[in-house]
């Protein structure tokens, strides 16, 4: 035990180094977005000659894109300046008889196309739609997803602005943020990138895609050769092309388009293992020419922070609690130093409480304060879980092994077809 005990407490020490420092940084994110308010860009819409738009939402067995898509025929775009078309990959043939049906309710605004297949993935699905676009301008909406009546016309404006604009992306915000604790802490792991590290890239001039609510010139899809099929994480690596070719992306906080998050454990831990995955061998196959391209050192680092290097927190952070953990409960017997030990675990906090921080700092710029508490509560008890499988997909990356794409449960999905006709998915 006196090994154990050795061998882990030094283990400890060595880990407490990385996490201090992915703490420290935490902390001046966190800092930054209390104290910095965001200018919000409103812009005059009248007299604008507006571009014609095709809505492009991929779907693979969900039903619930018939939302999204009834979601955009509310838009308050010009009549007949925009089309919808939904990419149906479904297996299920329920799923694809209720997306014919509502298609043929909207004749003339809703068009559907098929593959047969779901090979590239979505990527595949959007290249496949882009075959059928006819807009001057595709906007993409996963298919859980819904947008406000004047969305289409705010994400526009930026490319009737600037011609230079190649991308828009819109802020994300969550349907079922408060659904159960697995949805609470889905959200405050997505708030901490939305509301502190996306900042920072829009102010250095490398925002990403997020692959839904953006919006993209057609001639600059075709002209980039399309997505990557294959890509678990197409947007991002899409980004990665476009930061090369010194395209410019928008990114819209003040237009915000409404997802769901994962609401089980499974799919959480689908989702955070195989963003890990998608966006840090999107950043493999681009490092070379990012790193040694024509960018700045802090655009650099927040490129290689944003898909890959920032996932070495979660590491770092697992190893440091296993080793503490490991070396608490292999010391030898001995009356409790009570002074002692609150000290040292005050010490501990205070160094490494830059995570906490940032998730506080994160709900309460996005007003959702009300789930901290048990989203606290999940991350002590299952956050070990949810840190693992983001290591899994880092390493699975880095080593040149694949991953296979799964879909996340939609809880939209059983408000159009009931949950034993769609099956697990």
């Amino acid at each position: 035990m006196d090994f154990v005990h050795s061998t882990s407490l030094m283990l400890y020490n060595a880990f407490l180094i990385p996490v201090a420092f992915f703490s420290f940084i935490y902390y001046i994110v966190a800092l930054r977005t209390i104290l910095v308010k965001e200018e919000k860009d409103e812009a005059d819409m009248a007299e604008i000659d507006w571009p014609r738009v095709t809505v492009q939402i991929p779907t693979f067995n969900e039903p619930v894109a018939i939302r999204c898509a009834r979601s955009c025929l509310n838009f308050d775009y010009p009549k007949g300046g925009f089309e919808i078309i939904i990419g149906d990959d479904s297996t299920n043939p329920d799923v694809s008889e209720a997306i014919n049906e509502f298609a043929e309710e909207n004749k003339g605004m809703v068009r559907v196309t098929r593959r047969g297949h779901n090979r590239g993935f979505k990527a595949g699905n959007l290249n496949h739609m882009l075959k059928f676009s006819e807009g001057d301008i595709v906007v993409i909406f996963d298919s859980d997803f819904t947008a406000q009546r004047d969305f289409l016309k705010r994400v526009v404006m930026p490319f009737i602005k600037d011609d230079k604009v190649g991308c828009v992306q819109a802020e994300w915000d969550f349907l079922n943020s408060g659904k159960n604790y697995i949805s609470k802490l889905s959200t405050t792991l997505l708030m901490f990138y939305y509301s502190l590290i996306v900042p920072i890239n829009k102010m250095l001039g490398v925002p990403f895609l997020f692959g839904s609510g953006e919006a993209i010139r057609k001639d600059l899809l075709l002209e980039m050769g399309g997505w990557h099929e294959g890509s678990l994480t197409e947007d991002t690596e899409f980004s990665l092309r476009l930061f090369k070719k010194g395209y410019r992306i928008v990114y819209l906080d003040e237009v915000k388009v409404r997802g769901e998050v994962p609401y089980t454990w499974g799919g959480l831990m689908s989702q955070q293992r195989r963003w890990a995955y998608g966006n840090t061998k999107a950043f493999l196959v681009h490092a070379r020419s990012i790193l040694f391209g024509q960018f700045s050192v802090l655009q650099k680092t927040m490129i290689a922070y944003t898909t890959s290097i920032g996932y070495l927190s979660n590491l770092f952070l697992l190893l440091f609690l296993l080793a503490g953990m490991a070396s608490f409960f292999s010391q030898p017997a001995a009356p409790i130093d009570i002074p002692k030990f609150v000290n040292q675990t005050m010490s501990v906090f205070l160094i490494t409480s830059g995570f906490l921080l940032g998730g506080i700092a994160a709900l309460y710029k996005k007003n959702k304060l009300n789930i901290l508490l048990p989203s606290l509560v999940s991350v002590l008890t299952v956050g070990f879980l949810v840190s693992f499988n983001i290591c899994v997909g880092f390493f699975k990356a880095v080593s040149g092994k694949e991953m296979v794409w799964s879909a996340v449960n939609k809880e939209g999905n059983f408000d159009i077809i009931p949950q034993e006709r769609l099956g697990e998915m």
